[in-house]
């Protein structure tokens, strides 16, 4: 299958991918987040399907390995963060700061990488640190939603790369 078809096919089920994913999801935006997933990998991997099988149960198997995997995930996450009403002793020694000027310094590091990107990447970015949803930033900008999730992305692996030289210090701290 050539390029043009694969993706002919994959525009085709996208409508059926969404109303699977809903009933996984159970949550329209989250059913949206998985269905882009899903293509992502489709896309990724489109090497790896064989011509002649089902394409939508491939697609499908596709998205409940990636639901499934994201659950796991969640789970793992929430047990690993506990929530206590007295914090230990040594969570607060963890967690406090050693020095008032070594956070200026490491604020000004954030801002400068900030002001390296391009507007078209630190708006969105902003937004959506600000709290606000992916549909919400798409119809405050006029773009589309999958443009805005690509847009995020590419501000956080710019600011990663920016920023590499603290990604080294905070992960031996903790």
């Amino acid at each position: 299958m050539n390029t043009n078809e694969f993706n002919y096919q994959l525009s085709c089920n996208q409508s059926a991918l969404e109303t699977f994913a809903f009933k996984f999801t159970q949550d329209y935006e989250d059913a949206h987040d998985l269905v882009q997933d899903t293509l992502l990998k489709a896309m990724r991997y489109s090497e790896q399907f064989k011509d002649g099988t089902n394409f939508r149960g491939w697609l499908y198997t596709i998205m409940k390995n990636t639901f499934i995997n994201g659950y796991r995930r969640a789970v793992k996450t929430r047990s690993i963060i506990s929530i206590h009403e007295e914090i230990p002793a040594a969570q607060l020694q963890a967690s406090a700061t050693g020095n008032v000027g070594e956070n200026k310094f490491i604020r000004e590091d954030i801002n400068n990488a900030m002001k390296k990107l391009q507007p078209e990447y630190l708006t969105p970015f902003v937004k959506y640190f600000e709290g606000f949803k992916y549909h919400e930033i798409a119809e405050m900008l006029h773009i589309p939603i999958g443009t805005v999730k690509t847009r995020i992305h590419i501000a956080r692996v710019m600011l990663k790369k920016n920023l590499k030289i603290y990604t080294k210090e905070f992960s031996a701290e903790f």
